[in-house]
């Protein structure tokens, strides 16, 4: 029951109507006809999401994947966010069948995302060292930031899959990294990743656009035989 209430917190009616979700953007040019306009001031739909219910989660291994009911044929696709039914940051579709996808938990060793502190703005690197499910490592904070325990934590600026600004968790023990200027965070997940039943999967409707362009840049800039010339 908690669960269900949670979802219909979140469902489309509401988090699809949020601002953070729109972008505004020059009136004086095309919109193209895969964005949505918001309002008369040509704010355009930049996320969407859909719910999803958990089929199977694993968290006591090393590397740990959700399952969910999900896949192409209800417009899922790699690389989309995955959030809890509480709005808490779960992972990222990593695979996609006609009916299911997995998702990269943030309880993955591999897995490393861009965050920041809320009050600062400090941006960070979050993993995760393969151990308790509740609590996830920050780490390249500076010492400068004045933190305390339960200070939040929120998906960052530089991630083409997750929205930023939303819930990630909340700091739980600050130490002090002595040969660096930084502190090693241990963060408690907003996420309880011991009992995920209902998701929100958000897609990115300027992924593709903003992903082609960095791998364009990048081949023009960073390819040697260009940059010998």
């Amino acid at each position: 029951k908690d669960e269900n209430r949670r979802l219909l917190r979140m469902n489309d009616s509401l988090i699809n109507l949020l601002p953070s979700n729109f972008l505004r953007i020059d009136t004086a040019v095309d919109i193209r006809k895969d964005t949505i306009p918001f309002d008369t001031l040509g704010n355009f739909r930049h996320y969407a999401w859909r719910e999803a219910q958990v089929m199977y989660n694993t968290v006591n291994a090393e590397k740990n994947y959700v399952q969910i009911n999900r896949g192409s044929n209800h417009g899922i696709s790699d690389n989309m966010g995955v959030f809890s039914s509480d709005g808490g940051l779960v992972g990222q579709v990593v695979n996609v069948s006609p009916n299911y996808s997995q998702v990269m938990s943030l309880l993955h060793v591999q897995n490393k995302v861009n965050v920041l502190v809320k009050k600062s703005n400090s941006s960070g690197t979050l993993s995760w060292d393969g151990k308790d499910p509740k609590f996830l490592s920050l780490s390249n904070i500076p010492k400068s930031d004045s933190l305390v325990k339960g200070d939040t934590i929120l998906t960052g600026n530089y991630s083409l899959s997750f929205p930023p600004g939303h819930l990630v968790g909340t700091v739980a023990e600050i130490i002090p990294d002595l040969s660096t200027n930084f502190y090693v965070l241990r963060i408690k997940t907003a996420a309880d990743f011991q009992n995920l039943q209902q998701v929100m999967v958000v897609e990115n409707l300027q992924y593709e656009d903003q992903d082609q362009l960095l791998k364009e840049t990048k081949k023009k800039i960073d390819d040697p035989k260009k940059s010998n010339r």
